[in-house]
C-alpha cells in the first residue's frame, strides 16, 4: 500500500497518471485489503487470529502502517490507531522491546500516536538498557538500527510531516509542530529539522507551549502547519506580507502558495492576548 501510494503520487506530480502502469497500480491499490482489527481490539498480524507462540516478540511489522508508513494516523484512521495502541500495549506487557532497535521503533510508534510520555519512557529505557558506554546500540553486540531509530524517534516527537494532502494539483505534507512533546522536555529548542518538502524548521518552546517556530520554504509552496495541542490563536509572519494575529480553531495554519516560486520564511508565535 505504501509503495503504490508513493508511486501514484510521483506519477501525478510528473503528469503521468494516465499512463498504463500508474493506472494498473491504481487498480491494484483499490483491491488491497486494509489490516483487520481482532476481537480483542488489536491490529491483526495475519488474516486469521492465529495464536502467538511468542507474544512479546521484538518484531512489530504489522504496525508498518503506523510507522514508517502513514496510512494509520490518529486523526485519519482513529480506529486503526487505537488498535495499533492495543497491539503495542500487549507486546510490551509480554516483554516486547527487549532489543535496542526494537525499543527505538517503539519510540517512533508512540510519537506517531502523539503519546509523548510513552515515547520518552521508551527512549529512556533504550538508553538505560540497550546502549553501550560509547553510545553504540547494544543488540547485542551492536546494531546501528537502534542508534538511527533513537534519533529518528526524537525528531518524530518534535516534528512530523507524514500526512499527505493534494491541494490545487500540488502534493503537500502537513507539518505538525511538537506532536509528542513529553512533560520532561517542558522547555527547549531544536534547530535544523527538515520536514518533507523540504521545509527547514526551527522550534522553541517554554513550559510545554510553543514560543516560536521558523519555517524556511524553498519555493513559496503552500504550507499547512498543525499547531501544538491547545493552541487556537497564533501570530503569523510570512516574509513579504503583513503580519497577522489569527484564530486557528482547528489547530491548522494554512499559508497560501506564493505568486512566485521563491524561497521565503514563515514565523509562528503565540498571538497577543
Amino acid at each position: 500500500r505504501d509503495l503504490l501510494t508513493n508511486f501514484l503520487d510521483a506519477a501525478r506530480v510528473l503528469g503521468l497518471s494516465g499512463e498504463p502502469l500508474p493506472m494498473e497500480a491504481e487498480r491494484a491499490l483499490e483491491s488491497l485489503a486494509m489490516p483487520r482489527i481482532g476481537a480483542d481490539g488489536r491490529l491483526m498480524e495475519w488474516a486469521e487470529p492465529y495464536g502467538e507462540t511468542e507474544p512479546g516478540h521484538r518484531h512489530m511489522s504489522h504496525l508498518y502502517g503506523l510507522h514508517p508508513a502513514a496510512f494509520i494516523t490518529p486523526d485519519g484512521s482513529p480506529d486503526y490507531a487505537a488498535a495499533a495502541r492495543r497491539s503495542l500495549e500487549f507486546r510490551l506487557s509480554h516483554g516486547g522491546g527487549h532489543t535496542g532497535w526494537s525499543r527505538a521503533w517503539l519510540v517512533n510508534f508512540w510519537a506517531r500516536l502523539r503519546d509523548g510520555e510513552h515515547a520518552y519512557a521508551d527512549l529512556c529505557a533504550l538508553l538505560a538498557r540497550s546502549t553501550l558506554p560509547n553510545l553504540f546500540d547494544d543488540h547485542p553486540p551492536f546494531q546501528i538500527d537502534g542508534n538511527f531509530g533513537a534519533t529518528a524517534g526524537i525528531a518524530e516527537m518534535l516534528l512530523q510531516s507524514q500526512v499527505r494532502i493534494w491541494s490545487a494539483g500540488h502534493l503537500l505534507h502537513r507539518i505538525d509542530l511538537l506532536p509528542a512533546l513529553p512533560s520532561a522536555w517542558a522547555s527547549g529548542s531544536v534547530h535544523g529539522l527538515v520536514a518533507r518538502g523540504p521545509v527547514g524548521v526551527d522550534i522553541d518552546w517554554k513550559d510545554g507551549a510553543l514560543e516560536r517556530a521558523l519555517l524556511r520554504s524553498p519555493d513559496g509552496r503552500e504550507l499547512r502547519i498543525r499547531l501544538p495541542a491547545g493552541m487556537t490563536r497564533a501570530h503569523i509572519a510570512v516574509e513579504g506580507q503583513p503580519e497577522l494575529d489569527l484564530p486557528v480553531p482547528d489547530g491548522v495554519v494554512i499559508v497560501p502558495r506564493a505568486a512566485a516560486p521563491t524561497a521565503r520564511t514563515v514565523t509562528i508565535t503565540p498571538a497577543a492576548r
